[in-house]
Protein backbone atom coordinates (compact mmCIF):
# COMPACT_ATOMS: atom_id res chain seq x y z
CA UNK A 1 0.00 0.00 0.00
CA UNK A 2 0.95 3.14 -0.68
CA UNK A 3 1.81 5.28 2.81
CA UNK A 4 1.71 8.85 3.71
CA UNK A 5 4.53 10.52 4.64
CA UNK A 6 5.35 9.80 8.49
CA UNK A 7 5.71 13.15 9.14
CA UNK A 8 2.03 13.84 8.67
CA UNK A 9 -0.13 14.66 11.66
CA UNK A 10 -3.70 16.17 11.78
CA UNK A 11 -2.83 19.28 14.16
CA UNK A 12 -5.93 19.36 16.43
CA UNK A 13 -4.16 18.75 19.83
CA UNK A 14 -2.69 15.80 21.51
CA UNK A 15 -6.11 13.71 20.49
CA UNK A 16 -6.95 12.46 17.22
CA UNK A 17 -9.11 14.64 14.96
CA UNK A 18 -12.94 13.95 15.81
CA UNK A 19 -14.87 12.36 12.62
CA UNK A 20 -17.51 14.82 11.50
CA UNK A 21 -21.23 13.33 12.16
CA UNK A 22 -23.61 12.97 9.37
CA UNK A 23 -25.34 16.19 10.11
CA UNK A 24 -22.19 17.89 10.21
CA UNK A 25 -21.20 17.00 6.53
CA UNK A 26 -24.81 18.24 5.68
CA UNK A 27 -24.28 21.26 7.01
CA UNK A 28 -20.60 21.81 5.57
CA UNK A 29 -22.21 20.78 2.33
CA UNK A 30 -24.47 24.22 2.14
CA UNK A 31 -21.13 26.07 2.38
CA UNK A 32 -19.37 23.76 -0.48
CA UNK A 33 -22.76 24.53 -2.06
CA UNK A 34 -22.72 27.64 -2.34
CA UNK A 35 -18.98 28.07 -3.56
CA UNK A 36 -19.87 26.16 -6.39
CA UNK A 37 -22.91 28.20 -7.10
CA UNK A 38 -20.41 31.40 -7.06
CA UNK A 39 -17.75 29.70 -9.68
CA UNK A 40 -20.37 29.14 -11.65
CA UNK A 41 -21.94 32.75 -11.29
CA UNK A 42 -18.20 33.79 -12.51
CA UNK A 43 -19.24 33.00 -16.01
CA UNK A 44 -22.33 31.87 -16.46
CA UNK A 45 -24.33 35.66 -15.10
CA UNK A 46 -22.09 37.50 -17.56
CA UNK A 47 -22.45 35.17 -20.83
CA UNK A 48 -25.53 36.71 -22.40
CA UNK A 49 -24.51 39.85 -20.86
CA UNK A 50 -21.23 39.85 -23.14
CA UNK A 51 -22.60 40.95 -26.47
CA UNK A 52 -23.38 44.01 -25.22
CA UNK A 53 -20.40 44.59 -22.57
CA UNK A 54 -18.40 44.29 -25.11
CA UNK A 55 -20.06 46.53 -27.42
CA UNK A 56 -20.27 49.25 -24.79
CA UNK A 57 -16.37 48.95 -23.97
CA UNK A 58 -15.85 48.76 -27.80
CA UNK A 59 -14.57 45.57 -28.10
CA UNK A 60 -13.97 42.64 -30.87
CA UNK A 61 -14.62 39.37 -31.37
CA UNK A 62 -11.26 38.49 -30.03
CA UNK A 63 -11.84 40.93 -26.86
CA UNK A 64 -14.76 38.98 -26.52
CA UNK A 65 -12.84 35.61 -26.70
CA UNK A 66 -10.87 36.82 -24.26
CA UNK A 67 -13.10 37.59 -21.43
CA UNK A 68 -13.88 33.94 -21.57
CA UNK A 69 -10.63 32.58 -22.03
CA UNK A 70 -8.76 35.22 -19.56
CA UNK A 71 -10.34 33.17 -16.61
CA UNK A 72 -10.50 30.15 -17.69
CA UNK A 73 -6.67 30.52 -18.34
CA UNK A 74 -6.32 31.65 -14.80
CA UNK A 75 -8.46 28.73 -13.42
CA UNK A 76 -7.02 26.10 -15.63
CA UNK A 77 -2.94 27.34 -14.85
CA UNK A 78 -3.78 27.87 -10.83
CA UNK A 79 -6.05 24.71 -10.42
CA UNK A 80 -2.98 22.47 -9.86
CA UNK A 81 -1.42 24.51 -7.11
CA UNK A 82 -4.62 24.86 -5.52
CA UNK A 83 -5.21 20.85 -5.28
CA UNK A 84 -1.12 20.73 -4.06
CA UNK A 85 -1.99 23.17 -1.55
CA UNK A 86 -5.07 21.06 -0.26
CA UNK A 87 -2.78 18.16 0.28
CA UNK A 88 -0.51 20.07 2.86
CA UNK A 89 -2.79 22.90 4.74
CA UNK A 90 -5.91 23.66 6.12
CA UNK A 91 -8.71 23.00 3.16
CA UNK A 92 -11.05 25.28 4.99
CA UNK A 93 -9.00 28.52 4.90
CA UNK A 94 -8.04 27.83 1.43
CA UNK A 95 -11.58 27.57 -0.16
CA UNK A 96 -11.97 30.80 1.84
CA UNK A 97 -9.37 32.17 0.21
CA UNK A 98 -10.16 31.14 -3.10
CA UNK A 99 -13.79 33.14 -2.66
CA UNK A 100 -12.26 36.77 -0.94
CA UNK A 101 -10.16 36.15 -4.50
CA UNK A 102 -13.48 35.79 -6.41
CA UNK A 103 -15.08 38.70 -4.79
CA UNK A 104 -11.88 41.21 -5.43
CA UNK A 105 -12.31 40.32 -8.95
CA UNK A 106 -16.01 41.07 -9.60
CA UNK A 107 -15.83 44.35 -7.96
CA UNK A 108 -12.93 45.10 -10.88
CA UNK A 109 -15.18 44.21 -13.35
CA UNK A 110 -18.25 45.92 -12.47
CA UNK A 111 -16.38 49.26 -12.44
CA UNK A 112 -13.72 48.35 -15.97
CA UNK A 113 -13.86 51.24 -17.58
CA UNK A 114 -12.27 49.53 -20.99
CA UNK A 115 -11.73 45.68 -22.05
CA UNK A 116 -8.05 45.52 -21.00
CA UNK A 117 -9.66 46.01 -17.21
CA UNK A 118 -11.98 43.76 -17.29
CA UNK A 119 -9.72 41.30 -18.65
CA UNK A 120 -7.39 41.62 -16.06
CA UNK A 121 -10.13 41.00 -13.36
CA UNK A 122 -10.99 38.07 -15.05
CA UNK A 123 -7.71 36.62 -14.54
CA UNK A 124 -8.72 37.42 -10.52
CA UNK A 125 -12.14 35.57 -10.91
CA UNK A 126 -10.19 32.76 -12.52
CA UNK A 127 -7.50 32.15 -9.97
CA UNK A 128 -10.46 32.39 -7.18
CA UNK A 129 -13.19 29.87 -9.34
CA UNK A 130 -9.37 27.61 -9.80
CA UNK A 131 -9.69 26.95 -5.86
CA UNK A 132 -13.07 26.03 -5.84
CA UNK A 133 -12.91 23.93 -8.69
CA UNK A 134 -10.12 21.85 -6.88
CA UNK A 135 -11.30 22.29 -3.19
CA UNK A 136 -14.87 21.85 -2.84
CA UNK A 137 -14.40 18.39 -5.05
CA UNK A 138 -11.59 17.39 -2.43
CA UNK A 139 -13.29 18.60 0.70
CA UNK A 140 -16.06 16.36 -0.53
CA UNK A 141 -13.68 13.10 -1.29
CA UNK A 142 -11.84 13.85 2.19
CA UNK A 143 -15.34 13.75 4.20
CA UNK A 144 -17.50 11.52 2.23
CA UNK A 145 -16.49 7.92 1.39
CA UNK A 146 -16.57 7.45 -2.69
CA UNK A 147 -18.95 4.54 -2.47
CA UNK A 148 -21.77 8.01 -1.14
CA UNK A 149 -20.17 10.55 -3.38
CA UNK A 150 -22.44 9.09 -6.22
CA UNK A 151 -25.75 10.85 -4.19
CA UNK A 152 -23.68 13.90 -3.51
CA UNK A 153 -22.03 14.19 -6.81
CA UNK A 154 -25.68 14.24 -8.40
CA UNK A 155 -26.61 16.65 -5.84
CA UNK A 156 -23.48 19.02 -6.89
CA UNK A 157 -24.55 18.59 -10.22
CA UNK A 158 -28.05 19.63 -9.70
CA UNK A 159 -26.63 22.80 -7.98
CA UNK A 160 -24.21 23.39 -10.94
CA UNK A 161 -27.35 23.48 -13.63
CA UNK A 162 -29.12 25.39 -10.81
CA UNK A 163 -26.30 28.29 -10.91
CA UNK A 164 -26.25 27.90 -15.12
CA UNK A 165 -29.94 27.77 -15.55
CA UNK A 166 -30.52 30.65 -12.86
CA UNK A 167 -27.08 33.07 -14.10
CA UNK A 168 -27.93 33.52 -17.79
CA UNK A 169 -31.49 34.19 -16.62
CA UNK A 170 -30.34 36.44 -13.98
CA UNK A 171 -27.67 38.60 -16.35
CA UNK A 172 -29.78 39.26 -18.61
CA UNK A 173 -32.66 40.48 -16.77
CA UNK A 174 -29.66 42.74 -15.24
CA UNK A 175 -28.71 43.85 -18.81
CA UNK A 176 -32.27 44.35 -19.78
CA UNK A 177 -33.17 46.69 -16.68
CA UNK A 178 -32.51 49.91 -17.14
CA UNK A 179 -31.66 51.55 -14.29
CA UNK A 180 -29.47 48.48 -13.27
CA UNK A 181 -27.23 47.24 -16.34
CA UNK A 182 -24.69 44.75 -17.23
CA UNK A 183 -22.16 46.17 -14.89
CA UNK A 184 -24.52 44.34 -11.88
CA UNK A 185 -23.65 41.18 -13.54
CA UNK A 186 -20.23 40.83 -11.88
CA UNK A 187 -21.53 42.82 -8.42
CA UNK A 188 -24.17 40.46 -8.22
CA UNK A 189 -22.65 37.17 -7.09
CA UNK A 190 -19.81 39.15 -4.20
CA UNK A 191 -23.12 38.33 -1.50
CA UNK A 192 -23.22 34.78 -2.21
CA UNK A 193 -19.40 34.51 -2.21
CA UNK A 194 -19.53 36.70 1.35
CA UNK A 195 -22.16 34.24 2.38
CA UNK A 196 -20.10 31.32 1.55
CA UNK A 197 -17.53 32.16 3.58
CA UNK A 198 -19.65 32.75 6.56
CA UNK A 199 -21.53 29.55 6.25
CA UNK A 200 -17.91 27.50 5.86
CA UNK A 201 -16.20 29.36 8.81
CA UNK A 202 -19.38 27.99 10.43
CA UNK A 203 -20.08 24.19 9.65
CA UNK A 204 -17.01 22.92 7.91
CA UNK A 205 -14.90 21.18 10.43
CA UNK A 206 -11.49 19.67 9.29
CA UNK A 207 -8.04 19.06 10.79
CA UNK A 208 -5.53 21.17 9.50
CA UNK A 209 -2.62 18.73 8.14
CA UNK A 210 0.90 19.34 9.39
CA UNK A 211 3.57 18.09 7.19
CA UNK A 212 7.36 19.30 7.05
CA UNK A 213 6.83 20.00 3.35
CA UNK A 214 8.31 22.74 1.04
CA UNK A 215 5.86 23.87 -1.50
CA UNK A 216 7.54 23.54 -5.15
CA UNK A 217 7.14 27.37 -6.37
CA UNK A 218 9.26 26.43 -9.16
CA UNK A 219 7.21 23.82 -10.43
CA UNK A 220 4.38 25.55 -10.19
CA UNK A 221 5.78 28.48 -12.49
CA UNK A 222 7.00 26.48 -14.88
CA UNK A 223 3.34 25.04 -15.24
CA UNK A 224 1.59 28.14 -15.30
CA UNK A 225 3.89 29.55 -18.00
CA UNK A 226 4.02 26.88 -20.17
CA UNK A 227 -0.05 26.42 -20.01
CA UNK A 228 -0.68 30.14 -20.01
CA UNK A 229 1.77 30.50 -23.35
CA UNK A 230 0.43 27.96 -25.18
CA UNK A 231 -3.17 29.25 -24.52
CA UNK A 232 -2.12 32.88 -25.70
CA UNK A 233 -0.75 31.31 -28.60
CA UNK A 234 -4.08 28.97 -29.79
CA UNK A 235 -5.82 32.50 -28.66
CA UNK A 236 -3.81 34.66 -30.90
CA UNK A 237 -3.55 32.59 -33.69
CA UNK A 238 -5.61 33.10 -36.74
CA UNK A 239 -6.56 36.34 -35.65
CA UNK A 240 -3.69 38.42 -34.58
CA UNK A 241 -0.59 36.69 -36.72
CA UNK A 242 -0.78 33.40 -38.94
CA UNK A 243 -0.83 29.48 -37.66
CA UNK A 244 2.48 29.01 -39.74
CA UNK A 245 4.48 32.09 -38.47
CA UNK A 246 7.57 33.24 -36.37
CA UNK A 247 4.86 34.00 -33.37
CA UNK A 248 3.56 30.78 -33.56
CA UNK A 249 7.17 29.10 -33.73
CA UNK A 250 8.06 31.09 -30.59
CA UNK A 251 5.38 30.77 -28.22
CA UNK A 252 4.99 27.06 -29.13
CA UNK A 253 8.78 26.22 -28.90
CA UNK A 254 9.35 28.28 -25.68
CA UNK A 255 5.84 27.11 -24.22
CA UNK A 256 7.12 23.44 -24.66
CA UNK A 257 10.32 24.20 -23.33
CA UNK A 258 8.86 25.58 -20.11
CA UNK A 259 6.20 22.43 -19.31
CA UNK A 260 9.23 20.52 -20.42
CA UNK A 261 11.65 21.73 -17.81
CA UNK A 262 8.33 21.77 -15.45
CA UNK A 263 8.16 17.53 -15.88
CA UNK A 264 11.73 17.37 -14.80
CA UNK A 265 11.56 19.50 -12.10
CA UNK A 266 8.09 18.03 -10.76
CA UNK A 267 10.18 14.52 -11.38
CA UNK A 268 13.32 15.59 -8.44
CA UNK A 269 10.96 17.54 -5.97
CA UNK A 270 9.68 16.14 -3.01
CA UNK A 271 6.24 17.64 -2.84
CA UNK A 272 5.73 18.05 -6.65
CA UNK A 273 2.53 20.46 -7.62
CA UNK A 274 1.78 17.15 -10.02
CA UNK A 275 2.34 13.95 -8.63
CA UNK A 276 3.55 12.36 -11.76
CA UNK A 277 3.55 9.06 -9.92
CA UNK A 278 -0.48 8.96 -10.19
CA UNK A 279 -0.35 8.79 -13.66
CA UNK A 280 0.66 5.39 -12.98
CA UNK A 281 -2.56 4.39 -12.78
CA UNK A 282 -4.74 3.88 -16.14
CA UNK A 283 -7.63 5.30 -14.39
CA UNK A 284 -6.50 8.46 -13.34
CA UNK A 285 -4.42 8.78 -16.79
CA UNK A 286 -7.31 7.88 -18.85
CA UNK A 287 -9.68 9.81 -16.86
CA UNK A 288 -7.42 12.93 -16.86
CA UNK A 289 -7.10 12.69 -21.15
CA UNK A 290 -11.14 12.00 -20.80
CA UNK A 291 -11.71 15.19 -18.84
CA UNK A 292 -9.40 17.42 -21.57
CA UNK A 293 -11.63 15.97 -24.69
CA UNK A 294 -14.67 16.85 -22.60
CA UNK A 295 -13.63 20.40 -21.77
CA UNK A 296 -12.99 20.78 -25.48
CA UNK A 297 -15.68 19.12 -27.02
CA UNK A 298 -18.49 20.89 -24.66
CA UNK A 299 -17.42 24.08 -22.81
CA UNK A 300 -15.45 24.91 -25.76
CA UNK A 301 -18.67 24.93 -28.41
CA UNK A 302 -21.32 25.79 -26.21
CA UNK A 303 -19.76 28.86 -24.73
CA UNK A 304 -20.81 30.33 -28.42
CA UNK A 305 -24.55 29.66 -27.90
CA UNK A 306 -25.12 33.21 -26.11
CA UNK A 307 -24.23 34.60 -29.68
CA UNK A 308 -25.95 32.59 -31.51
CA UNK A 309 -29.39 33.15 -29.59
CA UNK A 310 -28.79 36.89 -29.77
CA UNK A 311 -27.07 37.56 -33.08
CA UNK A 312 -28.33 34.52 -35.35
CA UNK A 313 -31.76 34.36 -33.57
CA UNK A 314 -32.09 37.70 -32.75
CA UNK A 315 -33.32 37.45 -28.79
CA UNK A 316 -32.73 39.29 -25.97
CA UNK A 317 -30.42 38.93 -23.54
CA UNK A 318 -33.07 37.09 -21.21
CA UNK A 319 -34.94 35.29 -24.07
CA UNK A 320 -31.32 34.19 -24.54
CA UNK A 321 -30.84 32.63 -20.94
CA UNK A 322 -34.77 31.06 -21.38
CA UNK A 323 -32.91 29.69 -24.19
CA UNK A 324 -30.47 27.51 -22.56
CA UNK A 325 -33.10 25.35 -20.11
CA UNK A 326 -33.34 22.93 -21.83
CA UNK A 327 -29.78 21.81 -21.91
CA UNK A 328 -28.92 22.26 -18.51
CA UNK A 329 -32.06 20.15 -17.48
CA UNK A 330 -31.03 17.91 -19.37
CA UNK A 331 -27.26 17.72 -17.19
CA UNK A 332 -29.09 18.01 -14.48
CA UNK A 333 -31.87 15.31 -14.34
CA UNK A 334 -28.86 13.07 -15.72
CA UNK A 335 -26.26 14.09 -13.32
CA UNK A 336 -28.75 13.43 -9.83
CA UNK A 337 -30.32 9.92 -11.48
CA UNK A 338 -26.62 8.71 -12.03
CA UNK A 339 -25.41 9.85 -8.91
CA UNK A 340 -28.05 7.83 -7.05
CA UNK A 341 -28.08 4.22 -8.88
CA UNK A 342 -24.03 4.66 -8.55
CA UNK A 343 -24.63 5.14 -4.87
CA UNK A 344 -27.13 2.55 -5.10
CA UNK A 345 -25.05 -0.55 -7.17
CA UNK A 346 -21.70 1.06 -7.14
CA UNK A 347 -21.37 0.60 -10.41
CA UNK A 348 -20.34 3.44 -12.75
CA UNK A 349 -18.45 2.84 -16.22
CA UNK A 350 -21.56 2.41 -17.72
CA UNK A 351 -22.56 5.77 -17.07
CA UNK A 352 -19.04 7.50 -18.68
CA UNK A 353 -19.98 5.13 -21.72
CA UNK A 354 -23.59 6.23 -21.98
CA UNK A 355 -22.48 9.51 -21.77
CA UNK A 356 -19.81 9.58 -24.24
CA UNK A 357 -22.48 8.03 -26.58
CA UNK A 358 -25.34 10.54 -26.25
CA UNK A 359 -22.47 13.34 -26.42
CA UNK A 360 -21.53 12.78 -29.39
CA UNK A 361 -25.21 12.64 -30.47
CA UNK A 362 -25.87 16.27 -28.90
CA UNK A 363 -23.25 17.49 -30.80
CA UNK A 364 -23.79 16.17 -34.27
CA UNK A 365 -27.21 17.78 -34.09
CA UNK A 366 -26.56 20.99 -32.79
CA UNK A 367 -23.87 21.08 -36.42
CA UNK A 368 -26.69 21.13 -37.81
CA UNK A 369 -28.37 24.49 -36.71
CA UNK A 370 -28.80 27.99 -38.13
CA UNK A 371 -30.53 31.00 -38.47
CA UNK A 372 -33.94 29.50 -39.43
CA UNK A 373 -33.44 26.63 -36.65
CA UNK A 374 -36.83 25.88 -34.78
CA UNK A 375 -36.31 26.33 -31.35
CA UNK A 376 -38.45 22.93 -30.44
CA UNK A 377 -35.55 21.06 -32.37
CA UNK A 378 -33.17 23.87 -30.79
CA UNK A 379 -34.04 22.80 -27.63
CA UNK A 380 -34.45 18.94 -27.84
CA UNK A 381 -30.69 18.90 -29.51
CA UNK A 382 -29.17 21.06 -26.19
CA UNK A 383 -31.21 18.53 -23.99
CA UNK A 384 -29.11 15.56 -25.27
CA UNK A 385 -25.95 17.08 -25.22
CA UNK A 386 -26.87 18.27 -21.83
CA UNK A 387 -27.63 14.63 -20.31
CA UNK A 388 -24.18 13.05 -21.73
CA UNK A 389 -22.27 15.81 -20.07
CA UNK A 390 -23.88 15.15 -16.82
CA UNK A 391 -23.53 11.83 -17.19
CA UNK A 392 -19.44 12.52 -18.02
CA UNK A 393 -18.09 15.07 -15.78
CA UNK A 394 -18.34 13.98 -12.17
CA UNK A 395 -17.99 10.77 -12.71
CA UNK A 396 -14.47 11.24 -14.56
CA UNK A 397 -13.38 12.91 -11.00
CA UNK A 398 -14.95 9.88 -9.15
CA UNK A 399 -13.15 7.44 -11.18
CA UNK A 400 -9.90 8.84 -10.26
CA UNK A 401 -10.49 9.99 -6.62
CA UNK A 402 -11.54 6.44 -5.84
CA UNK A 403 -7.82 4.90 -7.58
CA UNK A 404 -5.49 7.01 -5.71
CA UNK A 405 -4.01 6.83 -1.80
CA UNK A 406 -5.50 9.82 0.70
CA UNK A 407 -2.97 11.70 0.82
CA UNK A 408 -3.03 12.54 -3.08
CA UNK A 409 -6.73 13.19 -3.63
CA UNK A 410 -5.69 17.13 -3.93
CA UNK A 411 -3.43 16.13 -6.45
CA UNK A 412 -5.75 13.84 -8.41
CA UNK A 413 -8.61 15.69 -8.08
CA UNK A 414 -6.82 19.04 -8.90
CA UNK A 415 -5.50 17.57 -12.24
CA UNK A 416 -8.71 15.99 -13.81
CA UNK A 417 -10.13 19.60 -13.11
CA UNK A 418 -6.63 21.14 -14.70
CA UNK A 419 -7.43 18.91 -17.44
CA UNK A 420 -10.85 19.99 -17.84
CA UNK A 421 -10.55 23.78 -17.54
CA UNK A 422 -7.29 23.04 -20.24
CA UNK A 423 -9.63 21.44 -22.33
CA UNK A 424 -12.06 24.15 -22.45
CA UNK A 425 -9.65 27.27 -22.49
CA UNK A 426 -8.11 25.58 -25.52
CA UNK A 427 -11.73 25.00 -27.24
CA UNK A 428 -12.51 27.98 -26.72
CA UNK A 429 -9.72 29.67 -28.19
CA UNK A 430 -9.38 27.82 -31.04
CA UNK A 431 -13.19 28.05 -31.86
CA UNK A 432 -13.55 31.49 -31.05
CA UNK A 433 -10.23 32.05 -33.44
CA UNK A 434 -12.66 29.49 -36.32
CA UNK A 435 -15.99 31.42 -35.41
CA UNK A 436 -14.36 35.14 -36.41
CA UNK A 437 -12.68 33.79 -39.34
CA UNK A 438 -15.99 31.60 -40.84
CA UNK A 439 -18.55 35.00 -39.84
CA UNK A 440 -15.70 36.91 -41.93
CA UNK A 441 -16.04 34.54 -45.01
CA UNK A 442 -20.14 34.51 -44.45
CA UNK A 443 -20.15 37.95 -44.53
CA UNK A 444 -17.42 38.70 -47.32
CA UNK A 445 -19.25 35.87 -49.88
CA UNK A 446 -23.04 37.75 -49.10
CA UNK A 447 -21.57 41.54 -49.24
CA UNK A 448 -18.15 41.34 -50.84
CA UNK A 449 -14.96 42.45 -48.87
CA UNK A 450 -15.49 45.94 -48.76
CA UNK A 451 -19.08 45.92 -47.62
CA UNK A 452 -18.78 43.30 -44.90
CA UNK A 453 -15.68 44.91 -43.21
CA UNK A 454 -17.27 48.58 -42.90
CA UNK A 455 -18.01 49.78 -39.62
CA UNK A 456 -20.94 47.58 -37.83
CA UNK A 457 -20.45 45.21 -40.22
CA UNK A 458 -19.57 42.55 -38.00
CA UNK A 459 -16.64 42.05 -40.14
CA UNK A 460 -12.81 41.03 -38.99
CA UNK A 461 -14.15 40.12 -35.76
CA UNK A 462 -16.06 43.12 -34.60
CA UNK A 463 -19.19 42.20 -32.74
CA UNK A 464 -22.36 43.51 -34.63
CA UNK A 465 -25.00 45.66 -32.50
CA UNK A 466 -28.22 44.49 -34.68
CA UNK A 467 -30.72 47.26 -33.06
CA UNK A 468 -28.51 49.89 -35.08
CA UNK A 469 -28.65 48.17 -38.33
CA UNK A 470 -30.98 48.28 -41.56
CA UNK A 471 -33.46 44.87 -41.85
CA UNK A 472 -31.62 43.59 -45.07
CA UNK A 473 -27.80 43.53 -42.78
CA UNK A 474 -29.37 42.19 -39.96
CA UNK A 475 -30.57 38.80 -41.88
CA UNK A 476 -27.30 38.71 -43.72
CA UNK A 477 -25.33 38.87 -40.03
CA UNK A 478 -27.91 36.56 -38.71
CA UNK A 479 -27.37 34.21 -41.11
CA UNK A 480 -23.43 34.65 -40.98
CA UNK A 481 -23.52 33.60 -37.37
CA UNK A 482 -25.34 31.05 -37.43
CA UNK A 483 -23.99 29.12 -40.26
CA UNK A 484 -20.67 29.57 -38.58
CA UNK A 485 -21.82 28.49 -34.98
CA UNK A 486 -23.19 25.38 -36.28
CA UNK A 487 -20.08 24.27 -37.67
CA UNK A 488 -17.97 24.89 -34.43
CA UNK A 489 -20.45 21.97 -32.94
CA UNK A 490 -19.10 20.04 -35.88
CA UNK A 491 -15.61 20.34 -35.04
CA UNK A 492 -16.44 19.24 -32.09
CA UNK A 493 -17.70 16.06 -32.71
CA UNK A 494 -13.88 14.34 -32.94
CA UNK A 495 -12.99 15.15 -29.57
CA UNK A 496 -16.38 13.46 -28.40
CA UNK A 497 -15.89 10.79 -29.99
CA UNK A 498 -12.13 10.33 -28.68
CA UNK A 499 -13.68 11.16 -25.34
CA UNK A 500 -15.76 8.07 -25.90
CA UNK A 501 -12.98 5.91 -26.63
CA UNK A 502 -11.06 6.76 -23.51
CA UNK A 503 -13.49 5.88 -21.22
CA UNK A 504 -14.20 2.90 -22.94
CA UNK A 505 -10.74 1.75 -21.65
CA UNK A 506 -11.48 2.64 -18.08
CA UNK A 507 -11.82 -0.30 -16.02
CA UNK A 508 -14.29 -0.13 -13.64
CA UNK A 509 -12.96 -1.01 -9.65
CA UNK A 510 -15.58 -1.28 -6.91
CA UNK A 511 -15.73 1.95 -5.33
CA UNK A 512 -14.71 2.51 -1.33
CA UNK A 513 -16.67 2.71 1.63
CA UNK A 514 -14.10 4.60 3.55
CA UNK A 515 -13.89 8.69 3.72
CA UNK A 516 -10.43 9.94 2.26
CA UNK A 517 -9.84 11.53 6.22
CA UNK A 518 -9.77 8.02 7.00
CA UNK A 519 -8.13 6.08 4.70
CA UNK A 520 -5.34 8.94 5.27
CA UNK A 521 -5.68 8.59 9.00
CA UNK A 522 -5.39 4.70 8.09
CA UNK A 523 -2.34 5.02 5.49
CA UNK A 524 -0.54 6.89 8.50
CA UNK A 525 -1.17 3.68 10.79
CA UNK A 526 0.86 1.93 8.45
CA UNK A 527 3.70 3.82 8.54
CA UNK A 528 5.59 4.15 11.90
CA UNK A 529 5.78 7.65 13.25
CA UNK A 530 9.72 8.63 14.34
CA UNK A 531 10.62 8.50 18.15
CA UNK A 532 9.75 12.84 18.53
CA UNK A 533 6.30 12.25 16.99
CA UNK A 534 4.86 9.83 19.23
CA UNK A 535 2.51 11.40 22.05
Amino acid sequence: MTTVPAETVAKTGDAPAPRMTKRQINEALTGLMMGIFVSILASTVVANALPRVISDLGGGQSVYTWVVTAELLAMTATVPLWGKLADLYNQKLLIQASLGLFVVGSLVAGFAPNPEVLIASRVVQGIGAGGLTALVQVVMAAIIPPRELGRYSGIFGAVFATGTVAGPLIGGLLVDTEWLGWRWTFFFGVPFALLAIFLLQKTLKLPTIGRKVKVDYLGAFLIMSGVSTLLIWVTLAGNNFEWLSTWTAGLVTGGLALIAVALVVESRVPEPIIPLGIFRSRTVSLATLGSLLVGVAMFGSTVFLSQYFQLSLGKSPTEAGLLSLPMIFGLMVSSTIAGAMITKTGKWKMYLVAGGIIMIAGLGLLSTIGADTSLWVLGAEMAVLGVGVGLLMQNLVLAAQNDVPAHELGAATSVISFFRSLGGSVGVSVLGAILANRVTANMENALGPAAATAPGGGGHGAVPDLSTLPPELVTIIQNAYGDAIGDLFLVAVPFAVLTLLTVIFIKEVPLKTTSGLDRLAEEGNNTPAPPSMVH
